[in-house]
């Protein structure tokens, strides 16, 4: 079944190149067959290809399949070539399924639209540049398959771009995760001057033979690429576009969390593993940036009121512990946490859209309420996805992925106390404030009246996700669950082992610990926003309570920051130079040579006699200096 790899992305991307040239001609059924379809038979084409991988498994570990050579320059000769290993077939497996789902969902949410092919076209763009960064076997390949989400991204986020602050958000996504991008590219650059190829496989079997570990060449490289990875994911320092991503459809918002941008640099870090894994430095400063952005973005989604953004936020957060993992070298429980998070965030955001279209547009949580009995399908489905957000222990498939995070954060070899305090913080915080957004949205007294409730394009993909949010994680199970690992063996041929420094046998003990904090977070969700909202209210009146709400509400300041230390003086310049001083200067040169030639112009009156007296006047002053030299 290799031969098929190529199907998969060929298919969304036909779909892209007829809605982008045709679309607008087209009615609005076929727009939404050829939209949705054409990621369906990605997804299709995809399962084919991973149960010939799961039964028959390659020799080599991976399928590999060469269209075509892209350019031949100087014995640079990089081929278009698709490869399929554990790693990528989870990616591919969650990209094309997911976003099947999410796709069929918006046939419905975005009828009516006037720009219904163009949102489709952009869709599929989204996912055909998805699949082919995941899909590369040269860095390069990958690098075209990066810049094509960062490019679709801008494209649906401003998607309504009639609002300008629309347009804002998604030019600074663009402008934010383009700083990563140049840092990565100079890394590629330094690859290719190392080891003469940016193939993947050859790196990673070169890497070891050429720098020792701890090199200062590995660690510079592995820093780029990481810089890559944390504008892509939105990890610190470059996580403040994506809050501001939640001004597109509630789709595209579900696709870029759950299946496709964020998710790159996961990607990255997991498949460049060799490289980390000679800088212990860089690796562990990815540990560091997953697990401060898990904490800092935990704490801005309990103040905010935007739902979408309260979801925004917890995937920094989920992301951050994406980043954690890798940087223990726990390198299956972060792809595994991946996957999960890809059901349940890609679930929480379709059942955001729901509501927010059955409110007549109604973004905040304190406005709602009472949905519980008006909206039972998406009352039941966002519950089961925010059980598996908040990793309600034992029956959500959330708690087995994070629950293996949180015990490698201490038991891995490159573990330690302190990150796995900050992970359990963080998982009481996402209990707390999942809770939260599920009490205010549907307990409570009803504040806006329900208008057309979602349909069935709607909430079949919800129910289809509520399933995986509760039943996928059973696949990689605790040692003391039975320890069955077919996650693991998926990817054993892809990434290395977790090497544990302590026994195994102690984890049902953190098990039991996460389990409190998980609890004890919902609880209190439940005393604030439920049984005694007053205390919220009490604490409101503290101008220090006051003041820490709106630090975290503004997400701790970031865009502050870096207006102040970026944005304005860069405008501040841009005003001294309004009137173009450096093209001034070539502005003289111009100036100069034009009156110089209007000048010599006078010279050219057309009078044969003043030709003639000019030459004369010429041959006595050269014959007079001849003469007196």
């Amino acid at each position: 079944m290799d031969y098929l790899l190529w199907l998969i992305p060929a298919f969304p991307f036909a779909g892209f190149l007829i809605l982008a040239f045709v679309g607008r001609m087209l009615p609005r059924t076929s727009v939404a067959v050829i939209g949705a379809g054409g990621i369906c038979l990605s997804a299709l084409s995809a399962i084919l290809v991973g149960i010939s991988f799961l039964v028959s498994p390659p020799q080599s570990g991976h399928f590999a399949q060469t269209l075509w050579t892209w350019m031949d320059v100087g014995g640079f000769n990089p081929k278009i070539t698709f490869y399929l290993d554990g790693l990528s077939l989870v990616f591919v497996f969650v990209i094309t399924f997911v976003g099947a789902l999410i796709h069929i969902y918006s046939i419905e949410f975005m009828a009516n639209d006037n720009d219904y092919s163009r949102f489709f076209a952009s869709m599929n763009l989204f996912v055909t540049s998805m699949l082919v960064l995941v899909l590369a076997d040269n860095l390069l390949l990958m690098y075209l398959g990066w810049e094509g989400v960062g490019l679709c991204s801008y494209l649906l986020i401003g998607f309504w771009y009639e609002n300008k602050e629309n347009g804002y958000a998604a030019r600074k996504a663009f402008i934010i995760t383009r700083i990563g991008d140049t840092a990565m590219a100079i890394g590629l650059f330094m690859l290719f001057n190392q080891f003469g190829t940016l193939l993947i496989p050859d790196i990673l079997a070169q890497a070891p033979e050429q720098w020792t570990t701890g090199a200062s060449l590995a660690t510079i490289t592995a820093l780029l690429l990481l810089a890559g990875g944390v504008g892509k994911s939105a990890q610190l320092p470059l996580q403040t576009w994506l809050p501001d991503a939640m001004a597109g459809p509630s789709p595209v918002s579900a696709l870029i969390h759950a299946a496709t941008m964020v998710t790159a640099g996961v990607y990255l870090i997991a498949r460049m593993h060799v490289i980390f894994e000679l800088s212990p430095i860089a690796q562990f400063i990815v540990a560091i940036i997953g697990a401060i952005t898990l904490l800092i973005a935990g704490f801005s989604a309990l103040t905010q009121y935007d739902i979408k953004r309260v979801l925004a936020y917890s995937t920094m957060s989920q992301i951050g512990y994406m980043f954690l993992a890798l940087g223990v070298g726990a390198w299956s429980a972060a792809i595994f946490h991946f996957m999960i998070h890809a059901f349940f965030k890609a679930l929480l955001f379709l059942a955001a859209g729901a509501i927010i279209e059955a409110l007549h547009h109604e973004h905040n949580m304190f406005k709602m309420g009472g949905l519980k009995d008006k909206l039972p399908v998406v009352f039941w489905t966002f519950l089961i996805g925010s059980a598996s957000l908040a990793a309600i222990p034992l029956i959500s498939a959330g708690f087995y992925s994070k629950d293996q995070i949180l015990w490698y954060s201490w038991a891995a070899e490159d573990g330690n106390p302190a990150l796995w305090f900050i992970a359990l913080l963080g998982a009481f915080i996402t209990a707390l404030y999942t809770a939260r957004m599920m009490l205010v949205t549907f307990w409570g007294e009803a504040k806006t009246q329900v208008g057309h409730p979602p349909g069935r394009l709607m909430t079949v993909p919800l129910m289809v996700l509520a399933v995986f949010s509760l039943f996928a994680g059973f696949i990689e199970l605790p040692h003391n669950f039975g320890h069955f690992t077919l996650f693991s063996n998926i990817l054993h041929n892809a990434l290395p082992e977790t090497v544990l420094k302590i026994d195994g046998s102690a984890e049902w003990i953190f098990q039991l610990i996460t389990g409190i904090v998980t609890f004890g977070g919902i609880y209190l969700a439940y005393i604030l926003y439920y049984k005694r909202p007053s205390i919220i209210l009490n604490l409101k009146q503290s101008s220090l309570a006051r003041d820490l709400y709106n630090f975290w509400l503004s997400g701790w300041a970031f865009d502050k920051l870096y207006n102040t230390l970026f944005v304005r003086p860069i405008v501040f310049i841009a005003t001294i130079n309004k009137n173009d001083i450096v093209d001034g200067f070539y502005r003289s040169i111009t100036f100069i040579s034009n009156r110089l030639y209007r000048s010599l112009s006078f010279t050219q009156s057309g009078s044969l006699r003043w030709y003639i007296m000019g030459l004369v006047m010429g041959a006595i002053i050269i014959l007079g200096m001849e003469i007196i030299i």
